[in-house]
């Protein structure tokens, strides 16, 4: 691609951010507007992210966040690691609870040959214990423990990270769910040329009826490997589910990295993957996702498998 049509790419997915933003000012500002006359007490035993029970944006506004989102992702995604894959909602571990998540994938076709010091992805069986502690309304903290089966060399060890996130309170009345969540830690070379790097993921997320979404507009830094002069990275994650039944929900969940901010990677350097997923909520203290993952981009692993199984302990 040419450089100016890089940086058109460019103008148009942060023209679309700006505009998705304005929209959601404005519509914050409306329920400001409305708030001294609604009654927030109502406590549904339903999934509740947001309060769109007492304030409803209506379905022109999912179609706006889903048109920016897709205005951004699409105008022009370097890889996501394939150990945590997921689209994060903005609600916290409850206060003096735990979260215990087995993160699982499966990568079916994948590169073949080392590149760069780094084993090759296909037939990698990656495995992830995530233990997420709350410790009020507005923060929690998540501990990562990676770890990778190769076909020919057993199980290893990968890497570790911490995550400490905060929220906006749900008594605060947004019209969207809010959250900030900061990862970073030490993955080995082997397996990431890039051994420390430190995220920054923004959380938007909301209810609407039955259906459910959340965009995940991430910034990415390496500290050390050879991306270090690359600066910060966009890595948006966006997901979009239907509540089949009121245990059952079926979604499309897309992850991406968009290259530098200063100017995105060609899209065939870039990572960008689609996975159909469903997710069960049969217990409350069981949560379960699964979905199969397709690359999009010759820089994507092009088939893999993940599911996310989580127990929730309480005080």
């Amino acid at each position: 691609r040419s450089i100016r049509a890089r940086r058109s790419a460019v103008a148009i997915g942060w023209a679309s951010a700006r505009r998705f933003l304005s929209w959601a000012i404005g519509e914050a500002a409306g329920v400001a507007h409305k708030a001294a006359g609604a009654n927030p007490a109502d406590k549904s035993n339903e999934r509740r992210v947001t309060i769109l029970a007492v304030y409803p944006i209506g379905y022109i506004g999912l179609l706006r966040l889903l048109a920016a989102f897709f205005a951004i992702a699409l105008a022009a995604a370097r890889a996501q690691g394939n150990y945590e894959i997921q689209v994060y909602g903005s609600d916290l571990v409850p206060p003096h609870n735990t979260m215990v998540e087995l993160h699982s994938n499966f990568t079916v076709q994948g590169s073949k040959t080392i590149v760069d010091g780094m084993l090759p992805t296909e037939h990698q069986w990656h495995e992830t214990l995530e233990i997420t502690h709350g410790w009020n309304e507005w923060f929690e903290t998540g501990l990562y423990q990676f770890t990778s089966h190769q076909p020919d060399g057993g199980w290893s060890w990968v890497g570790t990270h911490i995550r400490p996130r905060v929220a906006v309170p749900e008594r605060y009345h947004l019209p969207v769910g809010i959250s900030l969540s900061t990862e970073i830690g030490y993955q080995r070379a082997i397996f990431s040329a890039d051994t420390w790097t430190w995220e920054i993921r923004p959380i938007i997320d909301k209810k609407l009826g039955r259906w459910y979404s959340a965009f995940n507009p991430s910034l990415d830094r390496a500290f050390h490997g050879p991306d270090t002069r690359r600066g910060l990275e966009f890595s948006p994650n966006f997901k979009v589910s239907y509540d089949v039944t009121p245990k059952i929900a079926g979604g499309l969940e897309y992850y991406g990295a968009l290259g530098p901010v200063t100017g995105f990677d060609p899209l065939r350097d870039q990572q960008q993957q689609l996975i159909p997923a469903i997710d069960l909520n049969l217990n409350p203290k069981w949560e379960f996702n699964f979905g199969v993952g397709v690359g999009v981009t010759h820089g994507t692993d092009h088939l893999l498998v993940k599911m996310i199984l989580g127990y929730r302990l309480s005080r």
